[in-house]
């Protein structure tokens, strides 16, 4: 097959992998309008390289003209969650939509691999609609942790480089940091509410300054730079230290001031 014919191969792969990415993080983006914690964190994507189709192709003994059929992870999706507890979440959401069907699921959290690998991976069937008609694409999700993430991303670079025959005394040292970056997780689960608080907290505390921050350049732009050089002078006291009443009076002080300039 041609390089242009693969590329037009390739093209409903690329549209479906947009797709998706837009789809996922529009749910994280309804979560954080709604002021609501968000079970995705961030989400990437990307299509297969076609020398790593040819070679999946040839080490799986899948036909040339069957590929579209039958490997299932030219499109990929990857969700990554800050806690483990979330991947479930996810998968449920997944489960619920009715703009992609589930071929079927593997859970490598529940089931890890020797190596250590542990991730949630989900196949699914996905529709685009292309100018010539619709098309059902296979696509994988994948679905992990930061730490799962930063791990697996490791291992995949070593797999590279040593042509997926990695030495068995870097092997066992992969094994073991693994198993640690899943003792840290699980240590974030216990500290879970504390960290979402925190992060609550400052979610707050910049929405407060971003718009007493637009009050100063409105007062600028009426005229009155004097009084906006003012509020941004106690403004910048409280950004560090400042606790959330303190910008909360400073916000209303400035939103008073314009009333009165109006």
């Amino acid at each position: 097959m041609a390089v242009r014919e693969w590329k037009t191969l390739l093209i409903p792969y690329d549209q479906a992998v947009e797709e998706l990415k837009v789809k996922f993080r529009s749910i994280r983006k309804e979560y954080r309008r709604r002021k609501d914690y968000s079970p995705i964190e961030f989400v990437t994507g990307r299509v297969k390289e076609l020398s790593s189709i040819l070679e999946k192709a040839n080490k799986f003994n899948i036909p040339l003209d069957r590929i579209e059929y039958e490997m299932e992870d030219i499109a990929g999706i990857r969700i990554m969650c800050q806690f483990v507890h979330d991947i479930e979440t996810v998968v449920e959401l997944i489960r619920k939509r009715k703009d992609m069907s589930i071929v079927y699921e593997k859970d490598y959290v529940q089931n890890v691999k020797e190596s250590g690998y542990r991730s949630y991976h989900i196949i699914i069937k996905y529709p685009i609609y292309m100018a010539d008609g619709p098309r059902n694409i296979l696509a994988e999700i994948q679905i992990r942790t930061l730490a799962m993430n930063f791990w697996a991303t490791v291992e995949h670079s070593l797999n590279y480089k040593y042509k997926h025959d990695i030495p068995k005394e870097i092997k066992s040292k992969l094994k073991r940091a693994a198993d640690a970056a899943f003792e840290l997780d699980q240590q974030m689960l216990e500290i879970k509410d504390e960290i979402m608080d925190a992060q609550k907290l400052f979610e707050v505390k910049s929405s407060i300054i971003s718009n007493i921050m637009n009050n100063i350049f409105t007062l600028t732009t009426i005229g009155k730079a004097a009084e906006a050089s003012r509020f941004r002078m106690q403004l910048n006291k409280l950004i560090e230290e400042g606790e959330v009443f303190e910008l909360n009076n400073l916000l209303r002080a400035t939103e008073k001031s314009i009333e009165m300039h109006k």
